[in-house]
């Protein structure tokens, strides 16, 4: 990316879909694709795994970039985890459909897994940066709309700051290894329509977000990367709302580090924090 700034947006996405790699093929799970909602996706089950319950997994890429085949084996490691099934949206992405499509198709979804009869309570939302904010921001849409929410909300080094505000942008700039905020200015402009959206929106922004009867609320996020001060106030703002709010930043580790699941303690051991959380 940083020796050809002329890379078409196509050349991108399949350039983001090897994000897998780094990911072992966790054992033991089955693999569908499926439209829920009318929004495509990829459905991930571990055998012996709980039905009922379902995580809502919405992928990162700066809105942009990224799919359901680029993040199903991380969503399927979190299934396993937890011990449930998880459904990979393939919701539609930037600059062809700029905020808010990105979170209707997540509203889409939920509203479908409830009315095939899974309990709001037993979904979770869960993504990873751009896909980390969607998470947050679909249960704010749901509470907008005087919908049930889902039970928990789980954030893997969430990006919510559309304004690019954050000091660790600079203060962890030498340490991270892929964030720029050039790079995020590009994003920003395609998910906001080239300003047209305001970025203080809170479904866009969920840093403006007001977090009054929030669901309790899982963050991870690595303590090299740029983005870490999204996840720490993200914490900050939902605490101070009364929320049940766990905060995991683990030192040296970089955007999203549990996509090494399989292959790195650290990752494994980021999810098995995440399944005690959730079984509490």
């Amino acid at each position: 990316m940083a020796g050809d700034a002329a890379l078409s947006m196509r050349l991108l996405r399949s350039l983001f879909d090897e994000w897998h790699q780094p990911t072992r093929e966790p054992e033991d799970v089955t693999y569908a694709e499926e439209s829920v909602g009318g929004v495509p996706g990829i459905w991930a089950t571990p055998i012996g795994a709980d039905a009922t319950k379902v995580v809502l997994y919405t992928h990162g890429g700066g809105f942009a970039v990224g799919s359901a085949s680029s993040h199903r084996k991380l969503a399927a490691h979190v299934a396993k985890a937890l011990g449930v099934t998880a459904f990979v949206l393939d919701y539609r992405r930037a600059p062809e459909h700029p905020h808010p499509a990105q979170v209707e198709d997540g509203v889409a979804v939920f509203s479908a897994l409830t009315s095939r009869g899974i309990a709001p309570q037993d979904i979770t939302t869960i993504g990873d940066s751009a896909g980390g904010n969607l998470a947050v921001a679909i249960p704010l849409a749901l509470r907008a709309r005087g919908l049930p929410l889902p039970g928990q909300v789980i954030a893997f080094s969430p990006w919510l700051d559309m304004e690019n505000s954050g000091e660790t942008l600079v203060t962890n700039d030498a340490t991270d290894a892929l964030i720029t905020v050039a790079l995020l200015e590009g994003m920003v402009a395609g998910v906001l329509a080239g300003g047209e959206v305001d970025p203080k929106t809170p479904l866009a922004n969920p840093l403006y977000a007001d977090f009054t009867g929030f669901p309790r609320l899982y963050i991870n996020a690595g303590g090299a990367e740029s983005l870490l001060d999204n996840a720490t106030r993200l914490a900050e703002r939902a605490e101070a709302a009364g929320v049940d709010v766990t905060l995991s930043v683990v030192d040296g580790m970089q955007h999203v580090y549990p996509f090494l699941a399989g292959r790195a303690p650290e990752a494994d051991a980021a999810l098995e924090a995440l399944a005690a959380w959730y079984r509490v």
